[in-house]
């Protein structure tokens, strides 16, 4: 009997067993469990690999022997590859290290460098020996015909390696999405870049417009026309989701001014980077060191007032900025030496607005403070100057001598400028309960909900031009320096136009735990004491102790 019900426990377990393979086999589910939900894709993500209909291939060329931060990176990449291969079956990858082979190491590393793929030089001083690594620290996507680069890794010239890696892996599901969209989604939004108003040629905004072309259709659009057809105007501006007007120099006309207001009141986007005072660093070199700044007029004061905000006629000092670069010295002792230009701020993100979250410090020159002023619009402070700032009005005499003096800490005590604001709600009209210069067409006193960025300094979007070649946007040649002024603008105009699933990829928080390199360092003997000689101790003492019993036990 017993033998009976002990065959058939046996049966039953195998019998459950072949079950339970066949459930698993046939039904599959992944748990994210943890705290930050770091393996879980967002809806966006999952919608941009679902619509494959041809295969997606991923080159990663972060593979080889790294350093441990490199290494936690590494590992985050392929935890993230395989999320999307999981999500769809058009997704292929192919791991490489470009430097393993040795005959073939140098070719590699030009060939990427020469494709835009710059590499990692990764110093490493913690054994008292100086070593460096080379790091590809990319991917390239490819579908159909189409290949484009990845960046995984969020370079900062602020930040130490590892809060670079921390803000990498944080943004690695941004960097791949929006990658795949490049390759995916068709451009279907326009964007009007703004002219006939003084506003930057188009080799100094080339590196922008080069940024944000493969996301959006562009096309220059004047205003010139306004003073013979401005109905006729104002309905092909109709046509664009989104208006650029870059460093605009000579003022609007009210018929300008009603075109663009109704353009804001039927929805229309729009992104002004604007100055209330002329100065620039070129003429400060042309003109012997020396030049005034003077307020501009652009007539858009009453254009802003009305919408919640006033760009001051004053520029912003600040005591944390970018240097500039000064020949010292005289004959053969003189020496190109970078100097802090307190004209330069250094402005400081809004950690809590996607469009702002994780970027490095983004540069202006000579940038002027923004009020804003109570009204039924939202307004977000995206960037501003440091708590060590102050104003100063125009006009003023400016002179490069000034930046071999140390300035007057003490007086840098008005706090933090803002610098640029965001406007988003339902706009009134500036002109309601105003005559009209011209008649308009279903004439509109308040705005369909919409927004609306303005930034009070026009370089912010100029790139540095040498030799008739735009260099990129945010890199001052004379310091090698780069700035986070084109990841800024290209996610502003991305949330301008509702590309708020890509937005809000990159609002994701993830933590990662990193070793404190000093207390390893300094604690390096007591570690390897305890994983290494103390259970060596430990099994050895445990083996004299038990022969001496067991020679005990059976003495004679």
């Amino acid at each position: 009997m017993k033998k009976n019900k002990f065959i058939l426990y046996i049966v039953a377990v195998v019998v459950g067993v072949i079950i339970v393979n066949a459930i698993s086999g046939s039904v599959y589910q992944r748990f994210d469990l943890t705290k930050d939900h770091r393996y879980t894709l967002s809806d966006a993500t999952k919608s941009l690999i679902s619509d494959l209909d041809s295969p997606l291939i991923i080159d990663v060329f972060l593979e080889g022997d790294f350093p441990s931060e490199f290494r936690l990176l590494q590992t985050e990449v392929k935890q993230m590859v395989d999320e999307f291969q999981l999500e769809s079956n058009q997704i292929f990858v192919n791991y490489i290290d470009p430097i393993k082979d040795e005959a073939t190491r140098q070719q590699y590393i030009e060939e990427l460098t020469n494709a835009g793929l710059e590499p990692y030089i990764n110093t490493d001083n913690s054994t008292g020996k100086v070593t460096q690594d080379i790091i590809f620290p990319w991917a390239f996507g490819s579908y159909k015909d189409q290949t484009i680069k990845i960046p995984l890794l969020k370079r900062s010239i602020t930040q130490g390696l590892q809060e670079q890696i921390n803000n990498s892996i944080q943004s690695l599901e941004y960097a791949f999405a929006d990658g795949f969209s490049k390759l995916v989604n068709a451009k279907e939004k326009k964007i009007a870049i703004l002219k006939g108003n003084g506003q930057l040629d188009d080799i100094y905004i080339a590196d922008f417009l080069k940024t944000i072309k493969p996301y959006y259709n562009l096309a220059q659009f004047t205003l010139d026309s306004v003073a013979t057809n401005p109905q006729g105007t104002l309905n092909k501006l109709l046509d664009y989701d989104l208006i650029v007007s870059a460093k605009p120099s000579i003022a609007f006309t009210e018929n300008e001014k009603l075109v663009l207001d109704q353009y804001t009141m039927n929805g229309g986007k729009s992104l002004w980077l604007t100055e209330s005072v002329v100065m620039d660093k070129d003429s400060l070199y042309n003109a012997a060191g020396t030049g005034v700044s003077i307020m501009r007029d652009l007539q858009l004061n009453d254009f802003f007032f009305k919408y919640g905000v006033r760009v001051n006629p004053t520029l912003v000092k600040d005591l944390i900025s970018a240097p500039i670069m000064l020949t010292i010295g005289e004959g053969s002792q003189a020496q190109m030496q970078p100097l802090q230009w307190q004209y330069s701020p250094l402005a400081a993100s809004n950690p809590n607005h996607p469009i702002t979250k994780n970027i490095d410090l983004v540069k202006f020159d000579f940038a002027s403070p923004i009020d804003t002023l109570k009204n039924g619009i939202k307004k977000s402070i995206l960037l501003r100057s440091s708590p060590k700032s102050k104003t100063e009005g125009a006009p003023t005499t400016i002179s490069l001598d000034n930046v071999t003096q140390a300035p007057d800490e003490a007086s840098y005590n008005l706090g933090p400028q803002n610098l640029a604001v965001l406007l988003e709600g339902e706009f009134p009209s500036v002109y309601d309960q105003r005559v009209l210069p011209f008649k308009v067409n279903n004439f509109k006193s308040k705005s369909q909900k919409t927004k609306m960025v303005i930034i009070s300094d026009g370089n912010v979007i100029k790139n540095e031009v040498i030799k008739n070649r735009p260099l990129e946007l945010g890199f001052d040649q004379l310091t090698g320096k780069s700035f986070g002024n084109k990841e800024f603008l290209l996610n502003t105009v991305n949330y301008l136009l509702d590309d708020t699933g890509l937005i809000n990829i990159r609002a994701k928080e993830i933590t990662v735990a990193f070793l404190d390199a000093d207390k390893v360092k300094d604690s390096k003997g007591t570690w390897q004491f305890i994983n290494i000689a103390l259970p060596l101790i430990v099994l050895g003492l445990f083996g004299f102790i038990f022969n001496y019993l067991r020679k005990r036990k059976y003495a004679s």
